[in-house]
């Protein structure tokens, strides 16, 4: 058994969540905020069988698009905003020792 944990922008939540919901991974989602736009993201946790990693994966890439964004970040004075990639998705997969449910 695996935990995902996948780091999501908040504009592709509902649909990941419904497509992994679809596929009869269960998923529960908590709000987070990056570090350097301070932008809201979901954070996806999901505990699946070591067969269905590869589906979970598939379609989290499949529905977290990525997209340029101005960025107000200024790292010195008098720096003009920049366009930045945000979206896709930062997954993680660890091992699960024990999984009870209660």
């Amino acid at each position: 058994m695996k935990i995902i944990f996948a780091v999501i922008n908040n504009d592709d939540a509902p649909v990941v969540a419904n497509q992994l919901t679809r596929a009869g991974i269960n998923v529960t989602k908590m709000a987070s905020t990056g570090g350097f736009l301070m932008r809201g993201n979901s954070t996806f946790i999901s505990g699946v069988e070591d067969d269905q990693v590869d589906t979970a994966i598939g379609i989290i890439k499949k529905f977290s698009q990525r997209r340029g964004q101005i960025s107000a970040y200024q790292p010195s004075e008098g720096s003009a905003p920049v366009e930045v990639s945000v979206g896709g998705a930062t997954i993680f997969v660890l091992g699960v020792e024990r999984f009870e449910r209660a």
